[in-house]
């Protein structure tokens, strides 16, 4: 089958991480009542706590704990694949890994991928300052993973800020993007609909966006707007700011036609341009950026 039917899952996660599982189970239920065999849910979904340190405290080993317990069991009961936002991995000394732990419908762990570029951020024209690095391992390895709904590529948040992660991804053939994330509220109202849209043009490539979306307990505003984009750029399924689920179908025989009549991706000359920008002595430019 080429046609599927995806979702993504929108809240606002709390401080107590039985009550946001809670909510991310009802929320599954519905995007599988209405068909989605691949449901993508949002960055740190088990805790937005007070401190950005109180995700240490319920960071567990890869394949054992309760939070990826709780994720395996649920893709079983509900037949579905799970993209799990994100929880936290431990990693070095005092610090954890942002970890998208992807899940089949036989609740398997075929996928892991660690947050790559992290938010270390003063946001222009407001006080909010983030520092993710100051508890957060930044992962080095993209995640590539054949699925029945097609190639999927993980990315999380940030990451929409780095076009070159996605191409090379697609250079490997990736055809879905599942991106978690909790967006800012003014980051988000300026360029979270820009960025998800520009990867998916750019890439003719399907995006599935799932945002934390509301008012948190420790004072922080998500954007949520969670949604997903065909390959045109097309918004195919989007939330506003409660939660809720957006459910859309792809279709891939669509996109390889738009892949093939419209050919960007084999257009690209980036070898050569890359070259001439090595070999350009800076001193000889002219000014104003004339050249001749």
């Amino acid at each position: 089958m080429s046609k599927h039917l995806v979702a993504a899952i929108q809240f606002a996660a709390g401080t107590d991480v039985t009550i946001n599982l809670g909510i991310v189970s009802e929320l599954v239920a519905k995007a599988v009542d209405r068909g989605a065999g691949l449901v993508v849910l949002p960055e740190n979904l088990a805790l937005m706590g007070r401190q950005e340190t109180d995700k240490l405290h319920i960071a567990e080993t890869e394949g054992n704990g309760p939070i990826q317990d709780y994720l395996a069991d649920l893709a079983v009961s509900k037949a579905v694949w799970i993209v799990g936002g994100t929880i936290p991995l431990q990693s070095s000394l005092g610090k954890v890994t942002a970890s998208s732990l992807v899940y089949d419908d036989s609740g398997k762990q075929v996928g892991r991928y660690d947050k790559i570029h992290l938010f270390d951020v003063d946001v222009p024209g407001s006080k909010e300052q983030y520092r993710e690095s100051a508890t957060i391992d930044a992962g080095d390895k993209p995640l590539i993973l054949e699925t029945p709904f097609g190639k999927l590529g993980v990315t999380v948040c940030y990451d929409l800020r780095f076009p070159e992660l996605y191409r090379q991804m697609v250079d490997a053939g990736v055809e879905i993007f599942a991106v978690p994330a909790a967006f800012t509220a003014k980051t988000g109202a300026a360029h979270w609909e820009l960025l998800v849209r520009a990867r998916a043009v750019e890439n003719l490539a399907y995006v599935v966006a799932s945002g934390q979306g509301g008012l948190h307990e420790n004072g922080r505003e998500t954007y949520g707007n969670s949604m997903i984009v065909d390959p045109w750029g097309t918004v195919v399924a989007r939330l506003g700011i409660d939660p809720g689920v957006a459910v859309a179908e792809i279709d891939l025989d669509r996109q390889r036609t738009y892949r093939q009549l419209f050919p960007v991706l084999a257009h690209r000359k980036m070898d050569s341009v890359r070259h001439q920008v090595a070999g350009l002595n800076m001193t000889e430019l002219k000014p104003h950026g004339t050249y001749m």
